[in-house]
């Protein structure tokens, strides 16, 4: 747990537009953001990116119907090596970044300088089943990092792997995480339906929905709560309103996923690090548990046939 304890209760606020050809999501997930910051000391560039992505990753499983956890990654080929968030079909989330420590990072430093210096970035989402059959593996779709920021890197994403018109304003800072998701659903207006909506009057919904969420700049977002900011934006509009959502902070990290992890190193390194040391500790990197495996614990992870799977580089091996 955190030394300081959050004091209010996240919030994912879903709504549509009256015409049901435009859906919307409005998100303040700053106690999760601060739990995932209590275990670390991430400089303030880093702090955006990441407190971004959090609410980000929120946003798109909330829309998801799937059970199961949706994995947002960027790996970086510059000053951060890796930001990763996962949340499940809960809404409970976890978050953290690997950091190249022989490269600076400067104070104004933008998501190309952290992440896509050399053009070599990728951006990754993984849904991965909770219950899987028999061979069943998680979905993955990687792409380059196309975008100068992360909210423009997933509406890229989303238009490209999912054929679906996303925007998303999204703001952070070391206390605050809040994000606004607009999509524009498939049109299926024509005769069958009682009231049709024209393929014309879904376009002019969205783009007026995209204009209208447009208006909304970064510091408002970071200062004005997300009951406010609904009717600040869409005060006009006929919106139908769904009971509210509470994402939180929660780390899915088990002794069985850390010994897993110790398996893919492979036999001989953790044997070389036993006959050092006597003992291999492990640091969750989400939630920073700490997981102690002596000799005879590494025998008996190495003479299991229980087959190897991981998604995520979870946690680190301290020799």
């Amino acid at each position: 747990m955190s030394n300081t304890p959050t004091t209010s209760q996240d919030t994912l606020q879903k709504f549509i537009f009256d015409n049901a050809t435009v859906r919307g999501e409005l998100i303040d997930i700053s106690a999760t953001w601060r739990e995932v910051q209590a275990r670390h000391a991430y400089p303030a560039p880093v702090k955006k990116l990441l407190g971004q992505m959090t609410a980000a990753a929120a946003l798109l499983s909330a829309n998801l119907k799937f059970n199961g956890s949706i994995i947002m990654q960027i790996h970086g080929d510059g000053p951060v090596r890796l930001l990763v968030v996962e949340c499940d079909a809960e809404l409970r989330l976890r978050a953290t970044a690997k950091l190249n420590p022989d490269l600076p990072i400067t104070d104004d430093a933008n998501l190309t300088d952290l992440l896509n210096a050399n053009g070599k970035g990728r951006f990754i989402i993984t849904l991965d089943p909770l219950d899987k059959v028999p061979g069943q593996q998680p979905y993955q779709g990687i792409v380059p990092l196309d975008g100068d920021d992360v909210a423009t890197v997933i509406e890229n994403y989303m238009l490209r792997s999912e054929q679906l018109d996303t925007k998303l304003w999204l703001a952070a800072d070391d206390t605050v995480s809040r994000g606004l998701l607009l999509q524009k659903l498939p049109h299926h207006g024509g005769k069958a339906e009682a009231n049709p909506v024209s393929a014309d009057d879904a376009l002019e919904t969205w783009n007026r929905a995209v204009i209208l969420g447009s208006t909304l700049k970064e510091q408002e977002l970071l200062e004005t709560g997300i009951d406010v900011l609904i009717q600040r934006l869409f005060w006009e509009e006929t919106i139908r309103v769904f009971d509210p959502v509470h994402p939180q902070f929660h780390c899915s990290c088990t002794r069985e996923k850390v010994g897993n992890m110790l398996k893919m190193l492979g036999q001989e390194e953790i044997e070389s690090v036993i006959a050092e040391q006597g003992h291999v500790g492990v640091n969750c990197d989400f939630c920073g548990k700490h997981y102690e495996y002596d000799k005879v614990d590494c025998t008996q992870l190495f003479a299991s046939s229980a087959p190897v799977e991981t998604l995520l580089p979870a946690s680190d091996a301290k020799h």
